[in-house]
């Protein structure tokens, strides 16, 4: 008779089925001697004689210098004593953006708009010629930063330059197109309006913002009413107007009498 049993033999140790030690997890395993000589031998050290072993980041690479920071942009003031053009010297920057290269009359049909009407820069690239009636000669202004929106008056230059734009630029529905029939960036405009204030022979360097502060300076030697030239402007808070006409000299022209 076959019994069902069986037994394992290991060493000298016999185990029947079903004992714990039968299972692989339970069973002991021993390591060759390779290993054991291996496991007694010290092994090396890291080589962190420099290292500062407080942070895990310093193990990994040295430390390095942090990187030099790039150089202050100077203050508008370090760079001019004023942030406004005068009547002659606008005269001057667009005759000399008219004579550089090859889109001379945009650029400065763009200078004359941007001096007429106070635009900011973003105004000027977005003006499209559905806010154009050049028969009425009116032009509908779009302002940015909440400001108010108002339309003006067209003059005879502005009506003349704008209608040779538009024949040379047909095909844009924005009035200051590039090459790719899109409209100018920012930083071309800024661009345009830096070289030609360099070619007009002016000592400091100009931005086109400086045109808006033009306009308001311009407006209050005239004497208009401040709160026209809010209007205008499309200032939605007065305080803004007032610089024009702190720079005026007008209120104190009855000071000596010579």
């Amino acid at each position: 008779m076959i019994s069902n049993t069986f037994e394992v033999q290991r060493g000298n140790a016999t185990e029947r089925p079903g004992s714990s030690r039968n299972f692989p997890e339970n069973a002991h395993f021993r390591e060759s001697a390779s290993d054991e000589a291996s496991a007694q031998q010290p092994r090396p050290e890291p080589a962190t004689e420099h290292a500062d072993t407080r942070f895990r980041e310093s193990l990994a690479k040295p430390a390095q210098k942090p990187a030099p920071k790039p150089p202050r942009k100077p203050r508008n003031a370090e760079r001019r004593t004023r942030e406004y053009l005068t009547p002659a010297e606008v005269e001057q920057v667009i005759t000399a953006a008219e004579r550089i290269g090859r889109h001379g009359h945009r650029d400065a049909t763009m200078i004359l708009l941007a001096y007429r009407h106070g635009l900011r820069v973003s105004e000027l690239t977005a003006l499209r010629w559905e806010q154009m009636d050049l028969t009425q000669g009116m032009l509908h202004v779009r302002r940015r930063k909440n400001g108010t929106p108002s339309t003006h008056p067209l003059h005879g230059p502005e009506i003349r330059a704008l209608r040779r734009l538009k024949r040379e630029y047909a095909e844009s529905p924005y009035v200051f197109s590039g090459e790719r029939k899109g409209p100018l960036t920012d930083s071309a405009v800024r661009k345009i309006v830096a070289r030609a204030g360099q070619a007009a022979g002016l000592s400091f360097p100009i931005h086109p913002h400086m045109l808006r502060h033009s306009t308001g300076f311009k407006l209050a030697n005239a004497g208009q009413d401040t709160r026209a030239i809010q209007h205008y402007l499309g200032h939605k808070n007065i305080t803004h107007t007032v610089r024009y006409t702190e720079l005026s000299p007008e209120r104190f022209k009855d000071f000596w009498q010579d």
